[in-house]
């Protein structure tokens, strides 16, 4: 499966096709001479230039997901988001990329559902670390989204973005024809009571006629699922989804969050837009 991903992958210098050597290490090279050496964890930074002005999940953001999502209070949103994909993954040869993969959990459920090719794209190297543990076989590139992708066109079955920005221009360059882009948003209510204990970012307004906005001219909608799923958590579990998402950026330097003892019940609120190529 992972030399079906990489042969969708594109040199980031020269746009030639890249290919993986195995010796003396592995490496992602092009026919112009372009090397990118696997990191020890296993995935590839393909980034050059002056890097990027996003800013990238630490390590203890990254580490405070994990932990969540290892411990399945998300599985529900994963086999959602495995089911819509899988439709468009029957075929051989078929690949799914995931924009914005972080810990590579809902790539890994939809990788096991499909048996499909798969690329995962996370501007932080923390996070990748993690996600090439998870899915070794899939091609995790440390990459900035709002850069041209480095992918070819017409390579991809299905784009997934789970919480992660959003690229319409290069998703619909990158989709095959039939193929789908999936994208998961919070709908408002997500996790109030967490988000009033620990200082989370709460949900904007208008967010789901932005999203519909910044698709129009690339997409055509395709189907919309709501997807709510309760949780019972400890001062743990909430300090961990509070970190785990953008307000860890925030959060960082106000020590732990959450409650010390005692659990809180909410429930997150999920919307599962489809969309596809016109």
């Amino acid at each position: 499966m992972l030399s079906d991903a990489v042969a969708a992958l594109r040199c980031p210098l020269c746009q030639g096709a890249l290919q993986l050597k195995e010796h003396p290490h592995r490496t992602l090279a092009c026919g112009s001479g372009h090397l990118f050496d696997s990191a020890k964890q296993g995935y590839f930074n393909l980034l050059t230039g002056k890097g990027t002005v996003f800013e990238a999940d630490t390590a203890n953001m990254v580490a405070a997901r994990y932990r969540f999502l290892d411990a399945g209070h998300y599985a529900a949103l994963a086999a959602a988001v495995a089911e819509e994909a899988a439709g468009a993954l029957r075929l051989p040869g078929a690949v799914v990329l995931d924009a914005g993969t972080g810990t590579g959990h809902y790539l890994h459920a939809v990788t096991e559902e499909s048996g499909a090719a798969a690329i995962g794209l996370d501007i932080s190297k923390f996070a990748l670390r993690r996600a090439a543990r998870l899915n070794p076989q899939a091609a995790n590139l440390v990459w900035d989204i709002w850069r041209p992708l480095p992918v070819a066109d017409n390579s991809v079955d299905v784009v997934m973005v789970v919480f992660a920005p959003r690229n319409p221009a290069e998703f619909a360059r990158v989709i095959r024809p039939g193929g789908k882009l999936i994208v998961v948003t919070p709908r408002p209510g997500h996790l109030a009571e967490v988000a009033a204990r620990t200082g989370m970012l709460g949900i904007e307004e208008g967010k789901e006629e932005r999203l519909a906005d910044t698709m129009k001219g690339y997409f055509s909608p395709a189907g919309v699922l709501g997807l709510d799923v309760p949780l019972e958590l400890t001062g743990p579990q909430m300090g961990d989804l509070a970190y785990m998402g953008p307000a860890g950026h925030h959060l960082r330097d106000q020590g732990p969050v959450g409650e010390p003892t005692g659990s809180v019940s909410t429930t997150a609120k999920f919307r599962i837009n489809v969309f596809t190529v016109p």
